[in-house]
């Protein structure tokens, strides 16, 4: 059968176009596919503005209470978890409140206190948020999540703090976090010690 010019045309551009599907890892739109997050990798979380943000967990929990809650903040945003470790771990003693010679009591007492950490993040710069978790001591975060925070550069960086607590709120720990991030946005801690996993998706994804 023969075709008309204009037949002929459409024919030769279908097939053209046919011949670029091929198995070339791209998605419809010709954006490379983003791999899932695994182990060390930055982990992708909101896309703004076009952009991807690569999305970081890092906890610090001395009994178990906010780990719990952090593996949930991670399984809702995609992101990478990573728990801050003191060089020395906290034993029942060291927390015990009521004792004002006790590891913590003393160390919360002396708001330049700066526990060592063993945690580093080489590859910080990767990432644009940075969920940060921990207990309430003392109506604050403990000066160990301050260590970690002023071994890294967070400029430029989103800061969501999140904590668990035996009864008090956030206090003032954000007067006393933001000096140890200088550059860095903070947004209000949230109170997650009652938070199911579904209220952990509902607020991630609200933000």
């Amino acid at each position: 059968m023969k075709l008309s010019r204009k037949e002929f045309v459409f024919a030769v551009s279908a097939a053209a176009l046919a011949g670029c599907g091929g198995s070339g890892g791209n998605d419809v739109n010709g954006a490379e596919k983003e791999p899932p997050a695994a182990g060390g990798a930055p982990a992708a979380g909101k896309e703004v503005k076009g952009k991807k943000m690569k999305t970081l967990v890092a906890y610090f929990s001395a009994t178990g209470t906010t780990k719990a809650k952090a593996a949930l903040v991670a399984k809702a945003t995609g992101g990478r978890l990573v728990e801050i470790t003191p060089e020395k771990p906290y034993n029942r003693e060291d927390l015990d409140w009521h004792n004002k010679q006790s590891r913590s009591s003393v160390e919360m007492n002396d708001k330049k206190s700066r526990p060592a950490v063993k945690t580093r993040i080489a590859d910080i710069a990767d990432y644009d948020v940075v969920y940060l978790g921990f207990p309430i001591w003392w109506y604050v975060a403990p000066t160990v999540v301050n260590t970690f925070l002023e071994a890294h550069d967070l400029k430029g960086k989103k800061i969501v703090p999140f904590f668990t607590s035996g009864g008090s709120g956030a206090g003032k720990t954000l007067d006393y976090l933001k000096p140890s991030a200088p550059g860095a946005t903070f947004e209000t801690p949230k109170n997650l010690t009652d938070a199911s996993e579904t209220d952990i998706a509902g607020w991630v994804s609200g933000r």
